[in-house]
Parts: structure tokens; C-alpha cells; sequence
């Protein structure tokens, strides 16, 4: 039986789960809206910069481009200093070929900077009148025309400007732009400019050729005077001893001695024939003997010419008066012989200066253009859009950086 006495508790029931209440959230309160931008001082003045350092300088440009420049036309020309050697068999003798020998490469060089001198300015403004044809529109285009009064510098630096040279020094070919306000001037002025640098080469050519048979004709020179002198020394010789070739002379004494050196052998070996068969009174040994005694006395008389005893037909020593022929002699050959390569020298120093040949050679004939290429407006616009555009920039960062560092 269950127990009375202590009966089952009840457990309580649990209480219901009360619902949470909402978390109040905090309340919100809007941001007015912000003050509409208003441009400051500083803005204003960057805007003011663009305009005057930027809008302005643009504009005008081009204006003045587009309504004041004239239209240039360009003419285009190219050459080169061409160089022809013919080498000859001459030059073993002379040794002069190698003097002759130009490079085109320093033709070339004097050539580029005669382009740009005043001398060709001048040559040329003499010609046509370069300050007429450069100035013609110096009222309505000051900036890109020349100034009618300008001097000679004025018109060689504005020639520099209106005349282009490109030199490859490799190469040594040189072309030339030259600019005018008409198509017919810019090409005159391209020939005129190849007409003086040929004349240039050809006066190159011609020192050249001068320098290159300069010496060999002073040589030359020395030699025949030299010649002359020899010439003259044994003239003078000859009409004061009365000889007119001494080895001639000696081979006759020669001879002549050799015939009484003959002659006294055989008078000698009658004379002893005689004196072992007559008597010594025996007139014929007498005379042999004398004979023999002539003989003797005309070889000793020959001997002594040749000696320094004897005497020429001026009173001189024979040997004295031989040895001054033989020096003489010397002295004419050496003469004759440096006359004659001195000459084969100049011979051939003429034959290579004619054979070597300098001349302009154009590979690019004068240009006559058939519409105007400058002034590059578009292009000047351009450049200064965008230098006008950097200095603007850099001068803008400039001011935040010095306004942020206060």
C-alpha cells in the first residue's frame, strides 16, 4: 500500500516564457545637407593663371599662324664630294701620288660650313637679293620674315634660320633644305647654293693641284740653276786652258810615250849592236849613241807632264789641270742627272694632279615644291599648348606647396 503518510509532491510547473520586450534603439538624427561649393580666391586665381598662362599664349599663336605667318616653300637638295684616282706608274718615280691624295671627308666638312658662312650669303644676296625676297612680307609677318634694315649678321643668322644642312660625316653626303615664300625663289636659291659649292671644289681642286706640283717645281728650279752653273764652270775651264777634253790629251801623250818607249828599245839594241862589232871612235856609235840620248831625253820630257814636274798648255800642272776636269766633270754629271728626276718628278706630279679629279656630285637635284610645308602650324599650336600647359602645372604645385607648408 502506498504510503499515507507521506504522500507524492507535486512539482511546480514551470512558468511560461515571458516574450522579451524590443531593445529601444537610440534615436537618430539626420546631417543637414552641406553648403553647396563656392570657389575660393586661390581658385580663382589658378583659373586666371590657365587663361594668361595657357588660353592666351595659344590663342594668340594661333592667330598670328593662321592669320599673319606667310606660307613657306621648301626646297630639298643633296650632293656629295665624289673623288676620282687613277693611280699611274709614275709615281715610283716621283713618289708624289700619295700628296695628291684629297678626302672627300674633309671637302665635305669644309663645304658644310661654307653653306652656313656669310661668304655664300653674300654671294648669293648679290645674285638675287636675298633681303628683297626675305622681307617681303615683313609688314604683315614681322616674327617669320627679315628686317629690310638688318646687316650683314642680321641676314646670316636669318639665313642659318631658312637654310637647313644635314652632314652625315660617315657618308659625306649633305642635303639641304632651303625655305622661301615662293616655290620658284626656294629652288633658285638651292642651285645658286650648288653653283658656289662646286666653284668651292673646284678652288680646292686647284690649290690642291698647286700645292701637289709646288715643291717638285722648286726642285726644278734648283736643279737647273744648278745645271747651268756646272755648265758655265767647265765653259770657263775650257776656253782658259784651251782644252777641250784633257782624256783626249792624255791618250795622245799616251800613245805618243808608248812610241818612244818602242823607239828606245830599238835604238838601244842597235846601239849595242853596233858597239861590240865598230870601234869606239866609230862615228856610227856616236850617233847611236845620240840617237838613243834624243829618245831618252823626249820620254823623260813626256814623263814629267804626267808628273809634278811637267806643265799644261797654261802653265799648270798637266795633273792639277786634270783633276780639276774630272771635278768639274763630276760636278755636271751629278747636275744633268738631278735635272733629269727633278723633271721626271714634275712630270709626274702633273700627270696625277691631272688625272685626279674633285667634283660635286648631286644626287638630289633642287626641288620645286608645289604646296607649302612651313610654318608647321599645327605643330607650333602643339608645342605651345604644351609647354604653356607644364609651366602653368608647375607653377600651380609650387603655390599648394609653399600655402601648405605656412
Amino acid at each position: 500500500m502506498p504510503d499515507q503518510k507521506n504522500p507524492p509532491v507535486k512539482k511546480p510547473k514551470a512558468a511560461a516564457a515571458q516574450p522579451k520586450k524590443p531593445i529601444e534603439q537610440a534615436a537618430y538624427t539626420p546631417r543637414p545637407p552641406a553648403k553647396p561649393a563656392r570657389a575660393k580666391a586661390r581658385h580663382w586665381g589658378l583659373l586666371i593663371a590657365f587663361l594668361v598662362m595657357v588660353i592666351l599664349p595659344v590663342a594668340g599663336s594661333s592667330w598670328y599662324l593662321y592669320t599673319r605667318a606667310a606660307d613657306q616653300y621648301a626646297s630639298t637638295l643633296g650632293f656629295t664630294v665624289r673623288s676620282e684616282d687613277v693611280s699611274s706608274s709614275l709615281d715610283l718615280l716621283s713618289g708624289l701620288g700619295s700628296s695628291l691624295g684629297s678626302s672627300g671627308g674633309r671637302d665635305s666638312d669644309i663645304l658644310y660650313e661654307f653653306i652656313s658662312s656669310q661668304e655664300l650669303v653674300r654671294a648669293i644676296d648679290a645674285k638675287m637679293d636675298l633681303r628683297r625676297i626675305f622681307s617681303r612680307h615683313y609688314d604683315t609677318d614681322p616674327l617669320l620674315s627679315f628686317n629690310t634694315g638688318g646687316t650683314i649678321e642680321d641676314l646670316t643668322a636669318f639665313w642659318q634660320r631658312m637654310v637647313r644642312v644635314s652632314y652625315d660625316a660617315g657618308s659625306g653626303l649633305i642635303e639641304l633644305r632651303t625655305l622661301a615664300f615662293s616655290p620658284d625663289e626656294a629652288q633658285q636659291i638651292a642651285r645658286l647654293i650648288y653653283d658656289e659649292s662646286s666653284e668651292m671644289i673646284n678652288e680646292l681642286s686647284a690649290i690642291a693641284r698647286s700645292d701637289a706640283t709646288r715643291y717638285a717645281q722648286e726642285e726644278l728650279t734648283l736643279a737647273l740653276e744648278r745645271l747651268k752653273l756646272a755648265r758655265e764652270a767647265m765653259t770657263t775651264f775650257r776656253l782658259a786652258n784651251q782644252i777641250v777634253d784633257p782624256n783626249a790629251d792624255i791618250q795622245v801623250q799616251m800613245g805618243l810615250l808608248t812610241s818612244l818607249q818602242t823607239q828606245q828599245v830599238s835604238a838601244l839594241i842597235e846601239f849595242d849592236l853596233i858597239s861590240e862589232t865598230a870601234s869606239p871612235n866609230d862615228p856610227r856609235v856616236a850617233q847611236a849613241r845620240r840617237r838613243l840620248e834624243v829618245i831618252e831625253a823626249l820620254i823623260d820630257n813626256e814623263r814629267q807632264k804626267f808628273g809634278t814636274g811637267g806643265s799644261g798648255p797654261t802653265g799648270q800642272q798637266f795633273a792639277r789641270t786634270i783633276a780639276e776636269f774630272e771635278r768639274l766633270s763630276v760636278d755636271r754629271e751629278y747636275a744633268e742627272a738631278t735635272y733629269a728626276t727633278a723633271l721626271n718628278a714634275l712630270d709626274a706630279a702633273r700627270a696625277e694632279a691631272n688625272r685626279q679629279s674633285r667634283y660635286l656630285a648631286a644626287y638630289i637635284q633642287p626641288t620645286l615644291a608645289e604646296k607649302p610645308e612651313f610654318p608647321q602650324r599645327e605643330l607650333i599650336v602643339a608645342f605651345v599648348l604644351l609647354f604653356s600647359f607644364l609651366i602653368w602645372a608647375i607653377c600651380s604645385l609650387v603655390f599648394y606647396a609653399l600655402r601648405d607648408r605656412r
